[in-house]
């Protein structure tokens, strides 16, 4: 079994110092209500303007973050102590939270980027000294901005939606509770309230994936989402209905790597990362399945597809802006 080791941190470590600074190219989610608006990435978001978008940069300082807690004396540690303490700014942050109040950023980053957002705060508060644990502090207010985010549009989700793509509901409230659980309970019991009323009742899923655009399975990332949220035991029982077929691997689209036709398509790039996260889906579940042989299908399952895509992180920039953070949460599952 693969998992994460120093030189793979050093690796990772690398390729995200190398582009959350990295301003152009750049797409923006970004709308513009006058000329006043006609902006670029720096001048909108002073800390988050690298990474070819905005979640991109956040989940880069992210795998900073995590690296940099994992391994406080690794190569890269003064490099991300500086960056940190550079961007990091009460200022920056300021300018942040001043973006997502304007009118025209009510629907800013939903929800992909809601979620990483609150995941990056999460990491950060678990720092407990040096650039760590000041960015959590002066990080803050833009974590509660989106909290609050989450508080006031959730009531109004009725139903999910059950995507591959940055609009997943699944993988944002997965993110987003490891955040919520110890600082917000109201809104970690909103989150489980509207995760229950969205997939509790799912049974028997086709798994009809990969779309061409998928990074994550919407399959297994409702599966992952369920298991956050529910006590080890009614998992089981849920998940037991949901996939019940595990033991004879099927769906067999779960269990077969996708494979990638061009990845200096950024589209088609999204498929490496559809790989790494089954395998952080089938890992996380595993841990809270009590039948041995299911648990070693998904594991192999897991396997598998950090093996297809591992040697992919990096080589074009279309993947290698987002790619490492995905493998990071399979390596670490």
């Amino acid at each position: 079994m693969t998992t994460l080791t120093r030189e793979i941190a050093e690796k990772f470590t690398a390729l995200a110092l190398a582009h959350v600074g990295r301003e152009f190219p750049h797409k923006m989610d970004h709308v513009m209500a006058s000329a006043a608006d006609v902006i670029g990435p720096r001048a909108a978001h002073p800390i988050f303007f690298g990474s070819y978008d905005w979640h991109s940069c956040v989940h880069g300082y992210w795998l900073l973050a995590r690296l940099l807690r994992r391994y406080p004396d690794f190569t890269h540690a003064s490099d991300i102590t500086a960056l940190f303490n550079e961007r990091i700014t009460p200022a920056n942050v300021a300018a942040e939270c001043a973006y997502l109040a304007r009118p025209a950023s009510r629907a800013f980053e939903r929800w992909y980027g809601w979620g990483w957002l609150l995941a990056l705060q999460a990491e950060l508060d678990q720092h407990t000294d040096g650039a760590g644990k000041a960015a959590a502090h002066t990080l803050l207010p833009l974590a509660e901005a989106f909290a609050q985010r989450f508080k006031d549009f959730l009531p109004l989700g009725d139903y999910p939606i059950r995507t591959g793509v940055h609009s997943s509901t699944a993988f944002a409230l997965r993110l987003a509770a490891d955040y919520a659980e110890p600082n917000d309970p109201d809104l970690f019991a909103l989150m489980r309230d509207k995760a229950f009323a969205w997939y509790a009742g799912d049974r028997t899923a086709q798994a009809w994936e990969p779309s061409q655009d998928d990074f994550l399975s919407p399959t297994l990332m409702e599966a992952e989402c369920m298991r956050r949220f529910l006590a080890p035991a009614a998992f089981r029982t849920w998940f037991n209905d949901f996939l019940p077929n595990v033991q004879s691997s099927e769906p067999a689209s779960l269990f077969s790597p996708a494979r990638v036709s061009d990845r200096t398509d950024g589209k088609i790039a999204h498929l490496d990362g559809l790989n790494f996260s089954r395998a952080w889906c089938w890992r996380s579940i595993a841990t809270a399945l009590d039948n041995p042989r299911t648990a070693q299908v998904a594991r192999n399952a897991a396997d598998l597809h950090i093996a297809t895509s591992l040697p992919h992180v990096a080589g074009d920039y279309m993947g290698e802006h987002w790619l490492a953070t995905f493998a990071l949460l399979a390596l670490e599952a």
